[in-house]
């Protein structure tokens, strides 16, 4: 069961993370495209610049950060100060990452629900932005889908934190 967990996990996490970087690999096109375009606007040549490339900049670089942040989870990527954990005994530390999981998965979910929150008053009030008159919630849209995945993610780990109080289940999953 925990096996089929991790890869389901696991596979959440590259997915978002592949995308996130194709999201990454498009602004930086888009942003080349327009500052070349831009080049050749006194030549009157050209396409000149995207029109609202900052708005969709802004709303892809959001997507792309919430996009990642599901692998950083799964692979224990976010900062941790660890200043006494060294000296702690071994289960100290195994409580201590119990804690500290389960209180992402909340900073997960509550995050998550704020960001629907402000989708949905996006999509109520038909706000757009300046220059490409984009409609915003699209923005809060792309968001949902790394928060979500987050989400699940975190509740793995702290399955995976819980189980890891276990020493039959340590001994088990040497990987872990």
């Amino acid at each position: 069961m925990y096996r089929t967990l991790y890869r389901g996990a696991d596979f959440i996490a590259q997915v978002l993370a592949y995308l996130g970087g194709a999201i990454l690999i498009a602004i930086i096109a888009m942003t080349v495209v327009s500052i070349i375009g831009r080049l050749f606007v006194p030549l009157q040549i050209g396409i000149g610049p995207i029109r609202g490339i900052y708005d969709f900049t802004s709303m892809a670089m959001a997507a792309a950060v919430f996009a990642f942040l599901p692998i950083c989870q799964l692979r224990q990527g976010h900062a941790v100060v660890d200043l006494f954990e060294r000296r702690m005994p071994d289960s100290v530390g195994r409580i201590l990452d119990l804690l500290f999981n389960a209180m992402m998965l909340g900073a997960a979910t509550i995050g998550t629900l704020r960001l629907f929150a402000g989708l949905q008053d996006k999509m109520a009030t038909g706000e757009t932005t300046q220059i490409a008159e984009m409609p915003v919630w699209w923005g809060y849209a792309a968001g949902m889908v790394g928060a979500t995945g987050f989400i699940l993610v975190a509740g793995f780990c702290t399955l995976r934190a819980a189980l890891m109080m276990s020493e039959r289940f340590r001994e088990a999953q040497p990987h872990v």
